[in-house]
């Protein structure tokens, strides 16, 4: 396991009662679930999922096929959990993620997502999203009706078209890549990127070393903005 330092923040933003994310800082893991808004019971779901997935942080060598295993069963225990509580229906939350899992006998890292949350990747002065956002404005952007930009703004932008709680089970996206020392990256719930473009995730990110400073400053960045959503962030240098 390479050296790895973590720093994270949640905050419920400017508009909300409620903080309907969740995150999970593990050893070998590292997860942030957003309960979907307006849903019954996000928080709860948001939880829930968090805690499927920290069996992922259990000893024990983790494949990648076992990541997406986790993904599903933490479906299963949402759907399971809404079917004994009728004032839980329709319940959902995102999952996006991070961890170490071996292949061939090589360590790497896994990227695993549903929803719109996501994963950047941060290396040589550069953001990159590693993620691809399951809702209706990223499939208008894919097929160029419009740009990252407006996608922002877009009056559908939280209308996501994958979430664990889902029936049926929902596909999991997987990314396998090598580990780099000097690489960052950062999870975060749309809070951050429905606020900030990357440029500015990027720009914070250049002036903060510190994982735990970095995370703090995307979050009071988000919150000098109109902080429309709960925020969540997660920085993990390497």
């Amino acid at each position: 396991m390479p050296n790895v330092v973590v720093g994270a923040r949640t905050d419920v933003g400017r508009h909300r009662s409620l903080n309907e994310d969740a995150l999970l800082i593990g050893t070998r893991v590292w997860v942030v679930a957003d309960g979907m808004g307006g849903h019954a019971a996000g928080d709860v779901a948001s939880s829930l999922a968090v805690q499927s997935l920290r069996e992922l942080d259990e000893p024990g060598e983790l494949s990648p096929a076992s990541v997406v295993a986790q993904v599903q069963r933490a479906n299963a225990a949402l759907v399971g959990y809404a079917d004994e509580h009728p004032e839980a229906l329709g319940m959902g939350t995102t999952v996006t993620g991070l961890a170490e899992v071996s292949v061939d006998g090589e360590p790497h890292w896994a990227v695993f997502n549903v929803g719109d949350s996501r994963v950047y990747r941060y290396a040589g002065g550069r953001l990159r999203r590693v993620t691809v956002d399951h809702s209706e404005v990223e499939e208008l952007v894919a097929h160029g009706l419009i740009d990252a930009e407006e996608a922002r703004i877009h009056p559908a932008r939280h209308i996501i078209t994958r979430s664990v709680g889902m029936r049926p089970t929902p596909e999991v996206d997987l990314w396998v890549l090598p580990q780099v020392p000097g690489e960052r990256f950062v999870l975060c719930s749309d809070g951050l990127n429905s606020e900030l473009p990357d440029a500015r995730i990027a720009e914070v990110l250049a002036r903060h070393d510190d994982p735990d400073e970095a995370a703090a400053a995307l979050v009071q960045a988000v919150l000098a903005e109109q902080a429309r959503d709960n925020v969540t962030v997660v920085v993990i240098d390497v």
